[in-house]
């Protein structure tokens, strides 16, 4: 029994892009790195991202947060089991990408924009949307993952300017979209993999993400495969400092399939736990994902028009065991 192959690969043939432009407001600079991502998204879905603007203490934090977490007894991460609102704790099995494939060797632990229950959006029951589920313990935790959670998605934000106008569009043209959104943040943790469970096994299954952009943070010990333009898998190597940005299909459909949403998958054949952090960076619920929005000529749409929570959930219904189990 072995592990699934892929080839290794120069870190350098997944871009680094420097996103310290976008943090100001110069149009020629928004639009240089606008220029890059572009090229990234529709060529491979995958870039890494420098100068991204979350300051290493916050992501360290966040990281020793969730060493923390994982390495509590089960039944004490059982206290913040998964909710409707899809917050809290995941165990082994309890994920897995499609029907065809075997559960996922991770854990994880996912959270949101926090909103009180008087929150309009709260009250009216918007799909996904309230208050977290945090456990009692560690004590930093909560802390910890909202600082980083608040800095991704001001870093989501400074991303989308830049593609915003490599589309020909003002470069804020998704921000109120994305001023309240449904964003997930994702600890997950992934025991070391025994080769004997064989080339099926994975961390997680390949996949494509939901939503808008992801956002990644990963550890030293690597795993991050990417389906290339050969139709080979290939590393996604960590490199210190950057996060990891991929396209999810939300984004592939209002772009009318020009940004690719690229398949990924985990392997962590390290012999090692590895310790990534997600933020899955999707618009309001309320948001039409509508490609007519971003063509010249609406007549070239390829896909309907959408709501975002209306899409999401239904992904979600499909992916998570605990929702198929209340349904």
């Amino acid at each position: 029994m072995a592990y699934a192959k892929a080839t290794v690969i120069a870190p350098e043939e997944i871009p680094v892009i420097d996103a310290g432009a976008l943090a100001g407001d110069d149009p020629a600079a928004i639009a240089a790195a606008g220029a890059k991502m572009r090229e990234a998204a529709e060529r491979i879905g995958f870039f890494y991202v420098a100068n991204h603007g979350v300051p290493e203490a916050t992501v360290a934090r966040a990281f020793a947060a969730s060493k923390a977490f994982f390495a509590m007894p089960e039944a004490d991460k059982r206290k913040a089991e998964i909710d409707a609102r899809h917050r809290g704790f995941l165990a082994v099995g309890q994920a897995k990408m499609y029907a065809s494939a075997k559960i996922d060797l991770k854990e994880s632990f996912l959270w949101g924009l926090e909103l009180g229950t008087e929150d309009p959006d709260v009250r009216a029951g918007k799909p996904l949307m309230g208050p977290n589920n945090w456990p009692p313990a560690p004590a930093d935790m909560r802390a910890a993952f909202y600082d980083y959670y608040l800095g991704i998605c001001a870093c989501g934000q400074r991303l989308l300017k830049g593609l915003a106008a490599s589309l020909g569009r003002e470069p804020r043209f998704f921000e109120r979209a994305f001023a309240k959104p449904l964003a997930r943040g994702s600890a997950i943790y992934y025991p070391p993999q025994p080769p004997e469970l064989g080339e099926l096994q994975f961390g997680v299954a390949p996949h494509t993400d939901y939503g808008g952009l992801t956002l990644l943070a990963q550890d030293m010990v690597g795993g991050l495969q990417v389906l290339g333009a050969n139709g080979k898998w290939v590393t996604a190597h960590p490199i210190p400092g950057t996060l990891v940005i991929n396209i999810g299909d939300l984004m592939h459909r209002w772009t009318n399939g020009r940004f690719a949403s690229n398949p990924h998958r985990v392997v962590n054949e390290s012999g090692r736990e590895r310790y990534s952090i997600a933020v899955f960076f999707d618009p309001h619920p309320d948001t039409v994902v509508d490609p007519r929005d971003l063509l010249d000529d609406p007549a070239q749409a390829k896909y309907p028009p959408i709501t975002c929570g209306e899409y999401i959930v239904g992904r979600f219904d499909k992916a998570f065991k605990y929702r198929q189990s209340k349904t």
